[in-house]
């Protein structure tokens, strides 16, 4: 446990998803002292989620061992289009009624600390090139599966977020324009085929339709519970259906990394989010594989392509990344 030095400033990374609420505390090495986890509750307004998110804070800090006084800045990752600069969440497709949210003022009314709010996989590609990759790759493509799929850029060495603060959001490329309909009101978005969504949905209706998986026996007809691990611990037991399922996820994932590459030459493609920390051994081949075989010529040679290690910290992490860079130290 962490000592409450008086000396020694913290922030706190907070990444806000569809589903649940993730905040980490970090001391001026980026050493995670202290985590906590809620669910996001969504549906119950952003009144609420704001609360919510106040209270992970608070709780992550209470875990630490530590004070709010001792805390500098919080960095907040949050779904969808978001004003840097105003702290302001513009539209979030995962969050019900989420359009022109004053996040930083309000949770600096809840706080009393400086808050900085982005988009959840600007910061979490932030967060894996400054302290996983050691700043290192001049060129960085950050593809996020979990509840829906974030991307970020790091080009020439800094965040990209291009004219309207907007740029990276390539859940949002389509991959099928026959695909199904995506929260966003498109057809066929990456993360309409190949989100942690869009893999339940297909495991759910392919159940409707009499397939037959491990899936049933584990967690009922109904699949209520299902979660990432499920899908993993059924394909290790032999599971042929949902096997096939992640190997199509895997397959539009490629692709969605050869656009990637053909578009903005990357040194490297980093996978994160809650899918591939789950399922990274069962798809990170084929991806490779896929994404060789759509790439032109040329331009996937010598581009490194990999999971990360941080897995479902990498939002956490870069929160903390932004609030010590925004809150230089005093003095």
């Amino acid at each position: 446990m962490a000592e409450a030095n008086s000396k020694e400033e913290y922030v706190v990374g907070v990444d806000l998803g569809g589903t649940k609420i993730l905040a980490g505390v970090f001391d001026s090495s980026l050493e995670c002292i202290g985590t906590t986890k809620v669910s996001t509750k969504a549906q119950r307004g952003v009144e609420v989620v704001t609360e919510r998110i106040a209270r992970c804070v608070q709780d992550a800090i209470d875990e630490a061992d530590l004070s709010l006084n001792l805390v500098v800045g919080v960095g907040v990752g949050a779904p969808g289009a978001v004003d840097f600069e105003a702290g302001t969440v513009i539209f979030a497709p995962n969050l019900e009624g989420w359009k022109d949210v004053p996040l930083k003022k309000q949770l600096e009314k809840h706080l009393g600390v400086p808050v900085f709010v982005e988009n959840d996989a600007n910061i979490a590609v932030l967060g894996v090139h400054v302290a996983e990759l050691k700043s290192k790759p001049k060129n960085l493509v950050g593809i996020f599966v979990g509840t829906g799929i974030g991307g970020g850029l790091i080009i020439n060495g800094e965040p990209y977020s291009g004219f309207n603060h907007t740029a990276g959001e390539i859940g949002h490329m389509v991959i099928d324009v026959n695909g199904p309909k995506c929260g966003c009101g498109n057809k066929g978005c990456f993360e309409a085929v190949a989100s942690r969504t869009a893999i339940f949905q297909r495991i759910k209706a392919g159940v409707k339709n009499g397939e037959k998986t491990l899936l049933t026996d584990m967690l009922g007809d109904g699949l209520e519970d299902l979660r990432s691990g499920d899908l993993r611990k059924a394909i290790r037991r032999g599971d042929k259906f949902v096997s096939k399922v992640i190997e199509e996820t895997a397959e539009y994932i490629g692709i969605g990394v050869a656009n990637l590459v053909n578009i903005l030459g990357p040194d490297v493609v980093v996978l994160g989010g809650g899918v591939m920390e789950a399922l990274a051994d069962e798809m990170m081949s084929l991806i490779i594989k896929t994404a060789k075989e759509h790439a032109m010529p040329g331009t996937i040679k010598g581009v490194e392509i990999i999971a990360s290690k941080l897995g479902d910290s990498a939002g956490i992490t870069g929160g903390a990344v932004l609030a010590k860079r925004q809150t230089k130290p005093k003095g």
